[in-house]
């Protein structure tokens, strides 16, 4: 079961492999997105660095490093399908309005075992669904609101640690998490970046088009 049908606090009971082909997902064929990256949040890291260590010896599985934290929020589409000028409108459209939100701190700490992924939610959810909606109506002005991607609904802010690469039960990992030695750490949120993603080598890789600032 995907994290956004999970009630709270609760694991699935089977897990997937997530490197599975999307549709119009290949290699060599890149994406952008809306994302928060954690560039500088050491507090987050050691958070993400004890579920690491607890994982470690776990087979079937993709451990996040550092560098590679994010909290996915909104998918734009393939690079190649969208015109230089019409990304530097929505860019426009997304600065604009995110300027108006101020910063905010979020807490990540409990994990929880999704389908595909063992994950960190954020909490409280409400300040990142209220920036994800930000740039569904920014892609809704520049696009029109038909053709804005993914579910309105179905988002659970989160921060992947390890991606499952098998299937199979999900009690062994959630036994594995429940041994980490973990505080809560709270991360501070200022920017949303536009990013130009790809998943060719089983991690998502990114280069950062524009980091939009919140007020």
């Amino acid at each position: 079961m995907s994290l956004a049908d999970l009630p709270p606090g609760q694991n699935a009971e089977q897990v997937r492999n997530h490197w599975w082909w999307r549709p119009g997902w290949r290699v060599g064929r890149r994406f952008f997105a809306f994302h928060i990256t954690f560039e500088n949040q050491p507090a987050l890291h050691d958070v993400a660095g004890a579920y690491r260590t607890a994982l470690a010896e776990m087979p079937s599985l993709t451990l996040i490093p550092d560098q590679w934290l994010h909290l996915t929020m909104q998918g734009i589409g393939f690079t190649d399908e969208i015109q230089p000028a019409a990304l530097s409108q929505l860019a426009e459209e997304a600065r604009n309005l995110l300027a108006a939100v101020p910063a905010f701190e979020v807490e990540f700490g409990s994990v929880i075992v999704a389908d595909e992924a063992i994950v960190m939610p954020a909490n409280p959810p409400e300040p990142v669904q209220e920036l994800r909606q930000l740039t569904r109506t920014a892609l809704g002005r520049v696009f029109g609101e038909e053709r804005v991607p993914e579910s309105a609904d179905k988002f659970r802010p989160h921060v992947s640690v390890a991606y499952l690469t098998a299937d199979g039960a999900s009690a062994p990992y959630v036994e594995a998490v429940s041994r980490a030695k973990v505080e809560k750490a709270c991360a501070a949120i200022t920017h949303v970046d536009l990013i130009e993603m790809h998943r060719d080598q089983q991690m998502y890789e990114w280069r950062t088009v524009e980091a939009l600032p919140l007020a």
